[in-house]
């Protein structure tokens, strides 16, 4: 006698794919995720200690062993990836599609480019492996809403930002004409790159004005410094809590692997297939 269970029909087997590799919101989906977050986390660890001379020293041959453990890991990954979507292609070509391929190719290339020549050009394309943190953006869901909040403050930022030059450009120009060559402040442009220290609460030290005019206006200047963090800080946020309203699913495209759906979306923005 069979269960209702054993009636049900089962789902394709690159639908199961899709939904282990892509989807977030799923038990088997969550477990993919965290154990993929590990291996890159892993993977960046083992690329920072390897540029200490005297753990690669000691550990080399470990850490060698661990990289293409690694590599193999994440080329599986790449491999289902492109076969879970109808369009592997298009997947192969987005962002991510990219940053995957980046954060393998270097150490294939080292099969190829073995002796002692080389060997500082290997090391440069094995650097190429810490790509591999740009693939934590598949795995943060807020990322998104903070791209969105990014994309909807460009314009307010930008016009910010060309307040904030005109500042530094003012307020060089006057530091040049009070302090003059004699007290370091040999040039405008020189005088705008201490508007900019100033401005910013950094303060090298290297440029500082001498007398009481130019004091003044540099006291006048770090005081506008404090306004300049908070200001963008207070854009960002808004758009930010407008994005989280906005809020989008975490379901992937079963066609191009693309992300950032609405909640009542039916056809993927980027493609057309249905979801």
């Amino acid at each position: 006698m069979t269960s209702a269970r054993d009636e049900l029909p089962r789902r394709p087997w690159r639908a199961r794919l899709h939904e282990l590799i892509f989807e977030a919101d799923t038990p088997s989906g969550k477990a993919f995720d965290l154990v993929l977050l590990a291996a890159i986390l892993l993977s960046v660890a083992a690329v920072c200690l390897e540029s200490v001379r005297a753990i690669r020293e000691a550990y080399g041959s470990t850490l060698r062993v661990l990289e293409w453990t690694l590599t193999i890991a994440f080329t599986v990954e790449y491999v289902l990836r492109l076969i879970a979507v109808k369009r592997p292609w298009a997947y192969a070509r987005s962002f991510f599609g990219v940053v995957d391929l980046l954060a393998l190719l270097p150490t294939y290339l080292s099969l190829f480019l073995a002796g002692t020549p080389s060997l500082l050009v290997v090391r440069a394309l094995r650097l190429l492996r810490i790509f591999r943190i740009l693939k934590l953006s598949h795995y943060v869901g807020e990322a998104r809403m903070l791209r969105a909040a990014l994309a909807a403050s460009q314009r307010k930022i930008t016009v910010f930002l060309g307040v904030v030059l005109t500042c530094v450009l003012i307020a060089g120009a006057l530091m040049y004409l009070i302090e003059g060559e004699e007290h370091g402040f040999t040039s405008i442009p020189r005088s705008v790159y201490w508007a900019i220290v100033t401005m910013t609460t950094v303060g090298y030290g290297d440029i500082a004005p001498q007398t009481v005019t130019g004091q003044f206006v540099a006291s006048m200047l770090m005081i506008v410094g404090y306004g300049v963090i908070a200001v963008p800080t207070g854009i960002v946020s808004v758009a930010m809590n407008d994005a989280f309203r906005r809020s989008t699913n975490t379901q992937a495209c079963p066609a191009c692997g693309a992300g950032n759906h609405a909640d009542d979306a039916i056809h993927c923005k980027y493609c057309g297939e249905k979801l």
